[in-house]
């Protein structure tokens, strides 16, 4: 499930350690272009470009254990990023485009799979939940009866928040039913009337989830599959079966830093807290081509497109930031705005975007950062489109 991210960049954020590592699924940040090489006299060695330069301050100066990027130009072509170390116990290399959990950045793709039903006529953003889940959202002053379908998707139902931070960092190789999540959530008062404020919660993309399960008549992670990852070809992007605890590729190890100092490795873990919300794996690279899809119009018809990018104040997440269907779209520096997602995850922060002219970018870095560090991974990424 997605985390909020240091203030400009991640919605769910585990705190370090058991008392902070945050779990939850998240969001983030922008979109870029290719970096030029600036040329060097031929006596002298080259000299890293800014996307390189940024990963390599990620690394020497906050203290991330490894950090990668992808940035792709309007002309298509991308370019693959690393600095750090791939393990701190063996010190190998980090891997080229290596695969991490992207937490939050799945809430993008549940939403997807949603606007694809609208369009199909099979689900309305005005009906509400009781229409697909009956008798099923009922709390002290939840009611699905009084939820639309528009106000999960856009973090304005007024749904507690499911995680348990402590619980998610104590046992994290534990599996859970999305049922058994929900009815954590439905243990909490609401936090405000459906459509009365934006307040970003993992169980309103839970509850996306199981009415999509319920609609369709099959697993969520098989239309995901079928319906974003198949269709647009993401060869590195999967959507974790249950009891799945590894990540299939190359990839650096994930860790988080406890209170006492120490660093605890959570590589293996189980994403099913995450489920519809961030349990999902992928690259950068991959998350680029998703985010560039998505706004070229290859996944979802212009109508449904559009109700996505209709967007409201999100704050939390930054200066200016806006939340639509499971998009955030957040001002650039150099003019124009960026839409994605992000997310943060126990040993993992990811952060990025896509612009409407071509460019993306994604960011990840090897642990759930502090607030300076999450600031700096978005500095790189405006930085990464705009210079």
């Amino acid at each position: 499930m997605n985390e909020h991210a240091p203030r400009h960049h991640r919605p769910n954020r585990p705190r370090a350690g058991r008392r902070g590592v945050a779990a939850a699924v998240t969001a983030a940040a922008a979109a870029a272009v290719a970096a030029t090489l600036v040329p060097a006299p031929a006596s002298a060695a080259p000299r890293p470009d800014a996307v390189q330069q940024r990963l390599d301050a990620l690394v020497k100066e906050d203290g991330v254990p490894a950090a990668l990027a992808t940035v792709k130009g309007r002309d298509g072509r991308s370019r693959t990023y690393t600095a750090g170390v791939g393990d701190l116990a063996t010190g190998s290399r980090v891997p080229v485009d290596g695969q991490v959990r992207i937490a939050s950045n799945t809430k993008t793709f549940t939403a997807v799979v949603v606007l694809q039903l609208v369009a199909e006529g099979k689900v309305g953003l005005d009906t509400s939940v009781d229409a697909y889940l009956p008798g099923l959202v009922r709390g002290e002053g939840i009611d699905g009866r009084n939820i639309t379908v528009r106000q999960l998707l856009q973090q304005t139902s007024g749904l507690p928040d499911y995680v348990d931070h402590e619980r998610v960092l104590s046992a994290p190789e534990r599996y859970y039913e999305p049922r058994e999540l929900l009815d954590a959530a439905l243990a909490k008062r609401a936090r405000s009337a459906p459509g009365a404020q934006w307040a970003y919660s993992n169980t309103n993309y839970l509850l996306a989830g199981l009415i999509i399960q319920k609609v369709t008549g099959r697993p969520l992670g098989e239309e995901i599959t079928k319906r974003v990852i198949d269709r647009i070809g993401l060869r590195h992007t999967y959507f974790p079966v249950p009891g799945d605890t590894t990540i299939h590729e190359a990839h650096p190890r994930s860790y988080q830093r406890a209170a006492d100092g120490s660093t605890r490795d959570f590589t293996s873990l189980d994403p099913s807290w995450g489920w519809a919300a961030g349990a999902m794996v992928s690259t950068n690279t991959d998350l680029t081509r998703f985010f560039g899809a998505l706004l070229g119009g290859r996944l979802l018809p212009a109508a449904q497109l559009a109700q996505m990018r209709t967007t409201v104040p999100a704050e939390t997440l930054g200066p200016g930031a806006r939340y639509g269907l499971g998009l955030v779209s957040r001002p650039l520096s150099c003019g124009g705005v960026a839409w994605g997602h992000g997310g943060a995850i126990p040993g993992t922060y990811t952060a990025g975007g896509a612009t409407d002219d071509g460019r993306a970018v994604n960011f990840a870095v090897t642990t759930l950062p502090s607030d300076d560090t999450g600031a700096h991974v978005g500095q790189a990424v405006d930085d990464a489109l705009c210079h």
